[in-house]
């Protein structure tokens, strides 16, 4: 292992002390503070612990954790309770004091501002019967607690004379020399002004930074946000103004059109291809992620429309035609309506969902084709292409794949090459194949239209620099349109030998069809106009519409180069692009979606697996591609399910639902507001704010974290409150339980609303269950955010119900099984062993003798297994996600007993026995 720390940083001086008291063997490498460490994180995150497996723990708490699990010392729930109260409450005072003290030097404000946590700490140390935190020995907790607050309490001027229990425990871990050797090596004997440096990095108290990508929200070690008197009074005062009277949005009337003076959205998800079945990457990528802001722009009071559509032309779907016996029209009428079913499954709202194969289409594709032509925008050459003989066809690009003349990639495609991004002509592959029949082609001349883009570039540019710096573009899409601009555009071919197309109209190729990149994204188009005659107004309207286009990576230079070029060369007011939404890829565990080879889950398979579609969303938005690749995990997904769904949002909402129904005989009670109060309504203000900048931002995946921070914040209200021992008390308590109970109703009230884009089910259930006034959605969401009292007091609820369930660890592991492919790995070729199926080979050679071999593989795999085991402990995982680990490591460890020609058997039981 390798534990990587810098000088001066507070959250190192937690880890150096938990790594000299535990004795646990570890190399030490000091970095400088904006060193990135962990390569995922788009934030430099110290300290840093990487294991022998290549996993991070880039939290100190967790670090601090795994390294007393590995000296044998498991954590209580007791000492989990001071780590959580350390990284929700007392960082948040300790950053705020720290700021005084090292960057203000205002060092005499300091006790003002811990004295709330260290009462707290004093009260508990001198109710307790033993000399540290958890019990007779030293924890975890009290490593933790001492080294976060060192640096304030160390320095004379600091003095603990009111605190005289925590003086006792203090002055006790300071006299530990691992404690103080740790501190030296932080502080360099320069007490806070050692401090100086990372001070100057961190942002002021009152901000605070986005989670890292990947980590669990509830592990951030900034603590909650300063909240300044003003504004508790500003979000108390909001509170009382209750929901507005104004008119509710009426429902949609279709058709539906942009409207004079007010903010016309129009939404585009790219047409999914119709010759196959959506993967959950597809449906991320596309049409959940449109889906999604469409909705919200729809609460906003946006005028909005969103079509969607299957791409029905092209050799992809004759060669599926032939595979099934069908005709070409029969496979698209096939896949069209599982495409629409699918979409239906998943909520996809849209308000038309067509299909490229219409009268339409050919009409507005030839109208563009000829104003190209007639504009000088075409120009005729002779291509040299690749033709398979024994397919008997002209291939297109996406069906033939070889080495990529660039970069050396073997699996290039005949457009373009995934790995290094060049356009490729299909001629340029080395050892070209047919994806068909992996026959090698033959080159064969044929006369085509090409698009003129060289002579289309200044103006695309000019468009571009307006859009791109006006406009919400993901970094990708800018930066794979610069690619493509950066060496000169040149003529792009834009007619194919096929027969199943939009047929060009020119005399001299009317054997020809359209290139389906020419033709498909005119469909957006030609859908628009079968949904309403009255299409121009959306498409031939750029001052008055904002167009929105949602698609994965590999579509950009199609969406932003191609198709504007030829909007801009027909010249007839066309409605380009203003916000390109782009996601990178989403992979299936550790390697790709394969349907051939029944890898990952596809969008019909979704639904047989019992997981409601609401729960699908929530996950795929949850780890939505939005910077970079990223994974589905059926082992994520339980862990995310069961603790962020159902034991932080599902439990907040359903407690302070039965509360009321249970306390207040279903009627919300009457609500006198305190300072703390105060402080969490403005609180969650802040977070609905930062929630709306999001997503007007099309930062969905970031958003989805306000809501979840919400409700941990009522988690941590009701729990401090308790309003279940206060309502037995005298009346000022009970006074107390309803107050506590009707603010945190009405805090469900408010994520239900916000969850309606996410989770349209789920919130539409909880409305119900609150009997929620309509009005609440579209006062919630106005302007920034606006946190009122909905259901005020004397507000009746409805019948109140658990909102999740659930996942169980061998329903999990069924599933992963299931969708994980049917390779078979035999033992000579599998580099890591199956800890869920032990190979029948390896046993054999076992029972005969001692396997050397495997007995090497096995080891690597026990202490690979052994670490996640640690690290999944450390990040406090679901108890269910643990065991089923330990499972395999016990699985494993019985597999390399047999390797080295020990018994199998288990020994007995030792409770308590530590390792």
């Amino acid at each position: 292992m390798k534990l990587f720390v810098s000088e001066g940083n507070p959250h190192c001086l937690k880890v150096l002390a938990a790594l000299e008291v535990t004795g646990v063997q570890c190399d030490v490498q000091y970095v400088n503070h904006d060193e990135r460490i962990v390569p995922f994180l788009s934030r430099p995150a110290l300290p840093a612990l990487l294991l022998p497996s290549g996993l991070h723990l880039f939290s100190s708490n967790a670090i601090c954790r795994y390294m007393f699990e590995l000296s044998g010392q498991e954590c209580s729930e007791i000492c989990n309770q001071w780590l959580e109260w350390e990284a929700t409450d007392l960082q948040s005072a300790l950053l705020q004091a720290l700021h005084l003290a090292v960057l203000q030097g205002k060092g005499s404000e300091v006790p003002n501002v811990l004295r709330g946590p260290l009462n707290y700490l004093d009260q508990s140390l001198s109710k307790g019967t033993t000399l540290f935190l958890t019990g007779e020995v030293v924890s975890v907790a009290d490593i933790v607690l001492w080294a976060a607050l060192y640096p304030v309490l160390y320095e004379s001027t600091l003095a603990l004379g009111e605190h005289k229990s925590v003086k006792v425990w203090f002055d006790h871990m300071a006299g530990m020399k691992s404690c103080m050797s740790a501190a030296q090596k932080v502080l360099q004997g320069k007490g806070l002004q050692g401090m100086k440096s990372y001070m100057q990095r961190q942002p002021a108290p009152h901000s605070r930074d986005t989670q890292p990508y990947n980590s669990n929200p509830a592990e951030g070690e900034e603590g909650e946000r300063m909240v300044s008197e003003e504004e508790m009074e500003a979000a108390a005062l909001t509170w009382r103004n209750g929901l507005n009277s104004c008119s509710l949005p009426a429902d949609r009337q279709h058709p539906i059109l942009p409207q004079e003076g007010k903010r016309n959205i129009l939404v585009t998800s790219a047409l999914p291809y119709v010759n196959n079945v959506p993967h959950l990457g597809n449906i991320i990528g596309c049409v959940l992620s449109a889906d999604v802001f469409s909705r919200y722009g729809r609460l906003r009071g946006w005028n909005l429309l969103f079509v969607c559509g299957t791409d029905e032309y092209g050799t992809a779907t004759e060669n599926k035609a032939r595979e099934e016996g069908l005709t070409p029209q029969q496979i698209c009428d096939k896949y069209h309506t599982i495409h629409s079913n699918i979409y239906k499954w998943f909520q996809i709202d849209f308000d038309f969902f067509g299909r490229t194969t219409t009268e339409k289409q050919t009409e507005i594709a030839q109208d563009i084709f000829w104003k190209l032509h007639n504009h000088g925008f075409l120009v005729e050459d002779v291509v040299e292409q690749l033709r398979c003989e024994s397919c008997q066809r002209f291939l297109a690009d996406r069906f033939v794949e070889g080495i990529c003349p660039h970069c050396n990639y073997p699996e290039a495609r005949g457009d373009q090459c995934d790995k290094c991004g060049r356009l490729i002509n299909a001629v340029e592959l080395r050892e070209p194949q047919c994806k068909v029949c992996r026959q090698t082609p033959v080159v064969r001349s044929s006369k085509h239209l090409f698009l003129d883009l060289p002579k289309l570039e200044a103006q695309l540019e000019q468009w571009l620099e307006k859009s791109t710096s006006a406009g919400d573009w993901t970094a990708n899409a800018k930066q794979i349109t610069r690619s493509w601009l950066r060496d000169g555009l040149k003529p792009r071919c834009i007619t194919r030998d096929l027969q199943w197309g939009t047929p060009v109209p020119h005399q001299d190729f009317k054997e020809k069809v359209f290139y389906v990149w020419f033709d498909a994204p005119i469909g957006y188009l030609s859908i628009t106009a079968n949904y309403t005659a009255e299409w121009e107004k959306w498409w031939k309207n750029p001052s008055q519409v904002e167009l929105y286009n949602f698609m994965a990576k590999d579509n950009v230079p199609f969406h932003s180069v191609v198709f504007p070029c030829s909007l801009l060369g027909a010249q007839d007011n066309y409605t380009l692009v203003n916000h390109l939404v782009a996601t990178e890829y989403l992979n299936y565990e550790d390697t790709k979606f394969s349907k051939s080879r029944g890898v990952g889950v596809f969008g019909d398979m979704a639904k047989d697996t019992g997981i409601p579609s609401d729960v699908w969303r929530f996950y795929l938005l949850y780890v939505r591609p939005e910077g970079q690749d990223s994974a589905f995990s059926w082992a994520d997904m339980a862990l995310k399910n069961n603790s962020e769904l159902l034991n932080n949002l599902g439990n907040f909402i359903n407690r302070a639902g039965m509360f009321v129904t249970k306390f207040f005989d279903g009627c919300v009670p009457v609500m006198e507001l305190q300072q703390e109060d105060k402080k969490l309504l403005a609180l969650v203000g802040w977070e609905l704010q930062q929630y709306i900048q999001l997503m007007d931002k099309v930062k969905i995946r970031d958003a989805l974290k306000h809501i979840l921070n919400i409700s941990r914040h009522g988690n941590q209200y009701i729990q401090v409150n308790e309003p279940w021992k206060k309502i037995k008390g005298e009346e000022t308590e009970r006074q107390r339980a309803g107050t506590v109970t009707g603010v945190s109703v009405n805090i469900a009230c408010l994520l239900s609303v916000m969850l309606m884009p996410y989770m349209p089910s789920v919130s539409q259930t909880i409305r119900d269950q609150l009997n929620a006034p309509h009005s609440c959605v579209s006062t919630m969401l106005q302007g920034t955010g606006t946190f009122v009292c909905a259901l005020s007091a004397g507000h009746r609820v409805g019948t109140v119900s658990p909102l999740f369930q659930k996942l169980e660890v061998d329903q999990i592991e069924a599933l992963k099984k299931r969708f994980g492919g049917q390779q078979k790995t035999s033992p000579d070729t599998a580099s890591t062993p199956s800890a869920a199926m032990p190979a029948p080979a390896a046993e054999a050679v076992a029972v005969n003798g001692v396997d050397p071999e495997r007995a090497k593989q096995l080891t690597q795999a026990v202490a690979e297994q052994g670490d996640k085991v640690r690290a999944l402990k450390a990040q406090k995982a679901e108890k269910a996600v643990i065991t089923a680990e330990v499972a395999k490591l016990l699985d494993l460890k019985k597999q390399l007993a047999l390797a080295e020609g020990k018994s199998p058997e288990p020994a007995p039981p030792q409770k308590g026995k530590k390792k």
